[in-house]
């Protein structure tokens, strides 16, 4: 018999937490989906341990969750059994991996925000948080490098690989705007030292983007029109069935363990 979702506290500090955490998770199950698939070995490797990096720093942060709400809940059930409402990540994020040139804009342009923005966690005033971001930052720095490379390479590769690049920029362009917004429950967090003004990061993260699609060759759109909503559980139709096969197996056998 399947279980029912849990209901969750959402203070400040939980709900800024999770959506860190639904953040890496969402993104490295999408970073699992390519195991096996990957265009060679190498990279099937690669993909599924930048996918283990995320999924390292989505159970410290639900962990973190768990114990700031003090409700009984656990890195298992704030992963497994929400409702898709309840998950809080990017819209960015929860897009399908498409081809492999839309897999390496997608996390290029969140690593080169992620990093930013764990670099600059390290000075939080919540110790939990400064010490994952510390951990965290070695890993995004890691994964930019990697994305970037690729983003180079296809940019600035066959004619094939070059419109597949600038067809993924383009779709996707508008999903990056949602990770500089806050709203007041965050803006509370930014005011006592605890969080990131998001918007204080763009600069930096425009230019990183800028130089690095400008060097494959590409172009960034001149639109500014966002989407938004993954922040406040508005999203996309993807997640819904990323997470009917992420938590079929919890919901289906409650309890189960190995």
């Amino acid at each position: 018999m399947a279980i029912a979702s849990i209901t969750v506290s959402e203070t400040p500090l939980v709900l800024y937490t999770l959506r860190r955490a639904d953040d890496a998770l969402i993104l490295g199950h999408r970073l699992s989906e390519w195991c096996g698939h990957a265009p060679m070995l190498e990279e099937d490797m690669a993909l599924a341990n930048m996918g283990l990096d995320l999924l390292g720093q989505a159970r410290e942060l639900y962990s973190y969750a768990a114990r700031v709400e003090g409700k009984g809940n656990d890195e298992d059930k704030f992963a497994y059994l929400r409702d898709v409402r309840q998950y809080r990540n990017l819209l960015l994020l929860e897009q399908p991996n498409g081809d492999f040139a839309r897999t390496m804009v997608r996390q290029f342009f969140y690593s080169a925000f992620a990093d930013l923005y764990w670099r600059a966690m390290m000075k939080s005033a919540d110790a939990t948080l400064a010490a994952i971001a510390a951990k965290s930052e070695k890993e995004s720095a890691y994964h930019l490098r990697h994305s970037s490379e690729w983003i180079v390479r296809l940019g600035d590769g066959t004619e094939q690989s070059h419109a597949r690049a600038q067809t993924a920029i383009d779709h996707l362009w508008a999903f990056t705007g949602e990770m500089f917004e806050v709203d007041a429950s965050e803006r509370a967090l930014i005011d006592a030292g605890v969080a990131v003004a998001p918007a204080s990061l763009r600069p930096q993260w425009l230019k990183t983007v800028a130089g690095v699609v400008g060097e494959a060759t590409l172009a960034l759109p001149k639109s500014d029109w966002m989407q938004q909503g993954g922040r406040e559980g508005r999203h996309s139709e993807h997640l819904g069935h990323l997470l009917s096969e992420l938590q079929s197996m919890p919901r289906t056998f409650p309890g189960a363990v190995w």
